[in-house]
């Protein structure tokens, strides 16, 4: 039986992508932040970096992109694809680190009908699972419940960043 899940938390983000890029891209403007702790970012590479996804399916969602500002993946240099390949890796190893997830979910959503929430700058979207990990609040409440706060969250995969 094909079972049909519903995350209609998500309609108002996806919605008001558009207004939470007028002051520029939020990626673009998080990387460009003077505080890596204040902006999330757990790793930066010489030309892609990991942010705290401030609206995170799980607790530990990170999202691995490049620093330029491009909106696919065939955009990237084989240099940039190089250190975006290798900075998933690493955030795969930090979350399994952290976390100790059953799995772990790897996806890239290129252009706002395959779902991307921010379509013009591309990222990879690396997050922990576990079995039975959705709960009745997303569906009947509108509602996304996490077990800690993003500061928490960074702190547990800035130390488990492999080195």
């Amino acid at each position: 039986m094909l079972e049909h899940l519903w995350a209609g938390w998500r309609s108002e983000y996806v919605a008001g992508a558009d207004e939470a890029n007028e002051g520029g891209c939020v990626f673009c403007r998080l990387l460009a932040a003077e505080s890596d702790r204040e902006a999330c970012v757990v790793w930066r590479g010489q030309q892609c970096a990991a942010v705290l996804n401030a609206y995170p399916y799980a607790s530990g969602h990170l999202l691995v992109m490049p620093v330029r500002h491009v909106s696919d993946l065939e955009q990237l240099s084989l240099e940039e694809t190089a250190e975006l390949w290798a900075g998933v890796t690493a955030a795969v190893v930090a979350v399994k680190a952290a976390y100790r997830p059953e799995g772990v979910n790897i996806g890239a959503n290129m252009g706002r009908a395959a779902g991307a929430g921010i379509p013009a700058h591309f990222h990879v979207h690396v997050v922990p699972r576990w079995a039975g990990d959705t709960n009745f609040m997303t569906s009947v409440a509108e509602a996304r419940v996490l077990p800690e706060a993003l500061p928490v969250s960074y702190d547990k995969l800035t130390a488990a960043w492999p080195r």
